[in-house]
């Protein structure tokens, strides 16, 4: 991992009017960083894409991209990032090759290299066979590959893909998340998505913007980790009422699941549910540690339903 930060984002701040959208965000990504941006709508997720794509200006806060300022020298910012808007700026006249030529132009890669840049383009977002077919004409998977090509035309240092699956099938899906974990490889990547299953799928790195503000960075492992459980399946073959379980002092909550599993809430460890089953011989078949998933770890983060540790 590189020891300077691909991106370096300080105290950034967002108002609308008197509404602060983004509140005081700061954070980092390194080569090789897959960053899982996720908020809730409203959240200020969308408006931090926009002001660190630099087409929107940030009411306070500094912003580098590969160490450039991108306030101070926008131009060179910019030079070392592509941006895929949540709905990928194409033109469905014309044919791909057109559209990635035009990508390269406005990019000022020397002509003598532009042939170069379409075909390792084209060759990492799987549109070869497709190179002469109207982007009008192509199916929504691979118009999100012709709009994930012209990001990466100019092989930018940072990449910033808003959510770049909205709308595929299952298979498309697939697809595009296989190119992205090839992306990541080389480049470092931001994905603001609000699809959790792609945040687990494809990040090493998630962050969770609520309110505007962030109220979690970490990386995924760490995530998982930090919600230590108190919560446990346990399966009994010879179930007291729900009022006797609650009885024991080492017990918080019972819900039942069907007649022999029960979640449970303990107030402490997991052994002494495991005694309080074997002493009141209730008939422990199974007791297991019932993890948070991601996405209960999100509710818990942006509706209150717990707090980060």
């Amino acid at each position: 991992m590189s020891s300077q930060a691909l991106i370096s984002v300080n105290n950034l701040v967002r108002y609308y009017g008197d509404v602060c959208a983004v509140n005081d965000i700061s954070f980092e990504l390194h080569a090789g960083d897959i960053l899982g941006f996720l908020g809730p709508n409203g959240a200020g997720k969308s408006t931090t894409m926009q002001i660190l794509s630099g087409n929107l200006a940030p009411s306070e806060g500094e912003i580098r991209i590969n160490g450039v300022d991108l306030l101070e020298k926008p131009g060179d910012a910019k030079a070392a990032l592509g941006y895929l808007p949540e709905n990928p700026p194409l033109y469905r006249e014309m044919s791909v090759d057109e559209y990635l030529h035009y990508c390269a132009r406005l990019r000022r890669i020397d002509k003598r290299s532009i042939g170069d840049a379409l075909d390792l383009a084209k060759e990492r977002c799987g549109l070869t066979r497709v190179n002469r077919r109207l982007i009008g004409n192509l199916s929504k998977g691979f118009q999100q590959r012709v709009g994930i090509a012209q990001a990466i035309i100019h092989s930018p240092h940072v990449i910033i893909l808003d959510e770049p699956t909205v709308g595929l099938d299952p298979i498309q899906i697939r697809e595009i998340r296989d190119l992205i974990r090839e992306l990541g490889t080389q480049h470092g990547i931001i994905l603001s998505t609000h699809i959790l299953p792609e945040v687990e799928s494809v990040c090493n790195r998630v962050q969770i913007i609520n309110a505007g503000e962030l109220v979690y960075a970490s990386d995924m492992q760490g995530l998982l980790a930090q919600q230590s459980t108190d919560r446990y399946e346990i399966s009994l073959s010879r179930p007291p009422a729900t009022d006797a379980m609650l009885a024991s002092d080492c017990i918080d909550r019972v819900e039942q699941l069907d007649t022999h599993r029960f979640i449970v809430h303990v107030r402490g460890e997991a052994d002494c549910l495991a005694a309080e089953a074997v002493h009141n011989d209730w008939g422990l078949r199974r007791l297991v540690a019932h993890e948070h998933s991601l996405e209960q770890i999100f509710v818990n983060l942006t509706l209150g339903e717990g707090e980060a540790r």
